[in-house]
């Protein structure tokens, strides 16, 4: 046997055994439950609620929130209360050196308790300052939760849109291993009757073959996003989601281009922190600058104690004092050691007014992108739609021709290969359109 003869029949066997068995072990591994239906409502809902950065972030606001609360507790009094029960031995007294020493008796059991009260009257804006600051960081909390939960956002509506566009794919390719059996059933009946050679019937189940490899390649891509999904919703691993058809459906329109600008600078979640962040650096100033003022505050206090030391010989009796001062406490050193934390926070202010500056020229440069995608993929479903018109009005006119003996499977095969391609490619388009409009929701702040 020659060595091409022998080389048809591997080809035919390796052809043949793609055919009858793909198929079934392609249905072997298919899903014993119908996917769930998943909409984009339940996607944000579920995956906001189960996020772990979303939770880490919002503990993080609490934390913000409890120092807010802490920093207005300095406006409230103090009030202390010491309790002391002690003994004491009989002093001894050297009058001559170290030597001779006589002792004396006193009472030994000792019993002091004294109460305090102090409320601050003026701390030159110190505490005032301290407060706007805490309020100003529990602002800036808030709005990382919101910039988390607009990467979440993202994060989830990428995994859908993919999670749509595998859908797709598999609708087309089982559309297109449906057309190619039909076409192979075909070409099988011309063989028979001797129109065509062998090398055709080959070569259609070859491409039968490789349609349904990529349908199951498909198959299992769908189960690796479902998984990524699951997880992320806090869903069962195994479970397979299916998107919402009417998602697609929906009108994007593209606004203008300033307006998108303005709503950036606006809400955009990072351009309000940096704007906070300068409020934040000119408060510390002011509170800098607050030590160069006394604080004044008021104290009243109340002490029961025995035994009375303040006579000779020690009195074993209860005695109470009470007093009340106007406190007056002014740091001199402050005149010399806080103009270089003056000076340093000013500094920062300039800092956060120029990080302020470069964030505004990141802003219109993703927002210039993101725009400039969108629009592109808006154009660029009108141009595959019309691919797919062309691609298959070829097809159509090449079976015809190779139907009638006036063109070869080669062109045929061809022809199939363009169609499918249009094909997953206005899919592809279609869902990157949805894409890049949400991501110019996530750049001008509105996601």
């Amino acid at each position: 046997m020659s060595f091409n003869k022998i080389q048809s029949v591997c080809t035919q066997v390796t052809v043949l055994w793609l055919v009858l068995f793909l198929p079934a072990a392609a249905r072997s591994g298919e899903p014993l439950h119908e996917p769930r239906l998943l909409t984009v409502a339940e996607l944000f809902e579920q995956g906001i609620r189960n996020s772990l950065e979303l939770q880490n972030t919002r503990v993080s606001a609490g934390m913000a929130f409890d120092r807010l609360k802490g920093a207005r507790t300095a406006y409230l009094p103090s009030l202390d209360v010491s309790l002391t029960e002690g003994y004491a031995g009989n002093p001894a007294v050297f009058r001559r050196g170290l030597k001779n020493a006589s002792t004396s008796d006193v009472p030994n059991w000792q019993h002091k308790y004294g109460v305090a009260f102090t409320q601050p009257l003026f701390t030159g804006g110190k505490i005032r300052y301290s407060v706007k600051k805490s309020e100003i960081e529990e602002q800036i909390a808030a709005l990382a939760v919101s910039q988390k939960q607009a990467d979440v956002k993202l994060y989830l509506v990428t995994r859908y849109l993919e999670l749509f566009n595998l859908y797709k794919e598999k609708k087309v390719y089982a559309k297109n291993i449906e057309e190619s059996e039909r076409r192979l059933h075909d070409i099988r009946q011309m063989r028979k009757e001797g129109m065509i050679t062998r090398n055709d019937v080959i070569r259609s189940e070859l491409q039968l073959s490789d349609y349904r490899l990529s349908l199951r390649e498909v198959e299992n891509d769908i189960a690796i996003v479902s998984q990524q999904l699951d997880i992320a919703l806090g869903l069962d691993e195994t479970l397979l989601l299916a998107p919402d058809t009417a998602f697609l459906a929906g009108s994007r329109p593209l606004g203008d281009y300033d307006e998108y600008i303005r709503q950036a600078y606006e809400h955009y979640p990072e351009a309000c922190i940096s704007r906070l962040d300068i409020s934040l650096a000119e408060k510390n100033v002011s509170q800098v600058k607050a030590a160069y003022l006394p604080d004044v505050s008021f104290r009243a206090a109340n002490t029961l104690g025995r035994p009375v030391t303040g006579v000779s010989p020690v009195q074993d009796l209860f005695m109470n004092n009470w007093n009340m001062a106007l406190v007056v406490d002014y740091s001199l050193s402050s005149l010399y050691r806080n103009k270089h934390k003056v000076s340093e926070a000013r500094r920062q202010v300039k800092i956060n007014r120029t990080r302020e500056e470069l964030l505004k020229q990141q802003i219109r440069m993703n927002v210039k992108s993101a725009y400039v995608r969108h629009r592109e993929a808006l154009e660029r479903i009108d141009v595959l739609a019309v691919n797919v018109r062309q691609a298959d009005e070829n097809y159509r006119i090449v079976q015809n021709k190779y139907l009638n003996h006036l063109a070869i499977l080669t062109d045929l095969l061809d022809a199939s290969s363009v169609r499918l391609d249009a094909e997953l490619q206005l899919t592809s388009a279609r869902t990157n359109a949805i894409y890049t409009y949400y991501q110019l929701l996530h750049e001008t702040g509105n996601l």
